[in-house]
């Protein structure tokens, strides 16, 4: 494996498990066992038929959970402690060829990579649970698995287009990530029915005069 397919494949693992896990590890083992890929020995370990069949049943858990309203929230806040560290994991072990420094910096990278797909991910299909219609959560859901498999196979076809494309994405997830918060925020705030922050306080009546309603103001000389 070359260097471009080597890093590719390092930012690949970390990205893509951020978005399934289950997908993206089935993924590489598939791309082993099938010849597509050689991958390096530590990431080789994905095509023996125990980690893969893990692999597809928690796959197949996921795939339904995460086309649930609701459910595919608390799938999500359980798997922020399984999604990032496998994602630093899965990168380091893509790296293994590069020496220890690097398998290092790759964890590092690929656990960053994990953490900000998967909160990209658990913060706008949480909006998306607002909605009450089911088309856009699923349509979601399964464009994330595409992206999984799509993403992983260009990372060793096409490296250098896969790591343009990372890049658009990390522009695209900044520029969302402070829209999402701001809507979690309101709906947050509508929950604990305190008003929402993006309107006006509304303005206090005017006070009655205390000679009440239908009593005629006084002329200012007194008369």
């Amino acid at each position: 494996m070359g260097i471009a397919e080597t890093i590719a494949l390092t930012l690949g693992v970390g990205w893509a498990s951020g978005l399934n896990l289950y997908a993206t590890v089935f993924m590489l083992g598939l791309l082993q066992t099938t010849g597509a890929a050689a991958l390096p020995p530590d990431l080789a370990i994905c095509a023996e038929p125990w980690v893969m069949g893990a692999a597809g049943l928690m796959y197949c858990v996921e795939f339904f959970a995460d086309k649930v309203p609701g459910v595919d929230t608390a799938w999500d806040v359980v798997h922020t402690f399984v999604r990032i560290p496998a994602g630093a994991v899965l990168a380091a072990g893509a790296s293994m060829e590069l020496g220890a420094g690097a398998q290092l910096a790759a964890a590092l990278v690929g656990g960053t990579l994990a953490a900000g797909t998967h909160v990209t991910k658990a913060g706008s299909r949480a909006l998306i649970n607002v909605s009450p219609e089911p088309v856009s959560n699923w349509s979601a859901s399964v464009a994330e698995d595409v992206a999984v498999f799509g993403g992983l196979w260009a990372a060793l076809a096409y490296p250098w287009l896969f790591v343009a494309l990372l890049v658009l994405f990390g522009i695209g997830a900044a520029w969302l990530l402070p829209r999402v918060w701001r809507g979690l925020q309101r709906i947050f705030a509508r929950l604990r029915g305190a008003p929402d922050q993006g309107r006006a306080p509304a303005a206090p009546e005017p006070a009655l005069s205390p000679q009440g309603p239908g009593a005629s103001a006084r002329a200012p000389d007194g008369s």
